[in-house]
């Protein structure tokens, strides 16, 4: 564990290296983030950003996107490719979990891994995969796998909501070796 960051009523939540006991350099190969019942202000997507050297989270990315549904009535499932919200070449933040409700019971839970990000030879891959509250009575799962298009080192992570704040919930780091 390297690090946990508590949301109350947080525009966003960053993970900056050096930074507040934060590592993401070549400590360690795999770097692991937890998001424990992130709760938006208001209905929002969970969203991610990658800074690559900069003061701005605007690492170029290049993603995919696709999601499965179960809603509580169980007479609506499915499994979708969801290319709207793919990015290409973009520097947008990428949406990890659509519409997450406000609601007091609603909020999206997941993790994301980063291969890398202190390389400076080759794009930082990266996964993760959230399950939300989908505003409407649905549980949706996200799967989200891209890269930062960079050969600069990632040297630091934000989380956000697309609206408002994160209200509450957790964000932790950890550092995996690879061994």
């Amino acid at each position: 564990h390297i690090k946990t960051l508590t949301a109350s009523s947080s525009g966003t939540l960053s993970f900056v290296d050096g930074t507040d006991g934060v590592v993401l350099d070549s400590t360690y190969p795999i770097y692991k983030f937890e998001f424990i019942n992130a709760h938006p202000s208001t209905q929002a997507n969970f969203q991610v950003g990658f800074r690559d050297g900069g003061t701005a989270y605007d690492a170029t990315k290049t993603t995919t996107v696709f999601n499965v549904q179960h809603n509580e009535a169980d007479n609506n499932t499915d499994l979708n490719y969801s290319g709207s919200f793919d990015l290409a070449q973009s520097t947008s933040f990428q949406s990890l979990a659509e519409s997450t409700g406000a609601g007091n019971d609603e909020c999206c839970s997941g993790e994301l891994f980063l291969y890398s990000p202190s390389s400076t030879t080759f794009v930082k891959h990266f996964i993760s995969q959230v399950n939300n509250y989908y505003a409407g009575t649905f549980t949706m799962s996200w799967h989200i796998a891209g890269y930062c298009n960079t050969t600069a080192a990632i040297d630091g992570v934000q989380f956000k909501m697309s609206s408002g704040n994160i209200d509450a919930g957790k964000i932790k780091l950890y550092g995996i070796k690879d061994s």
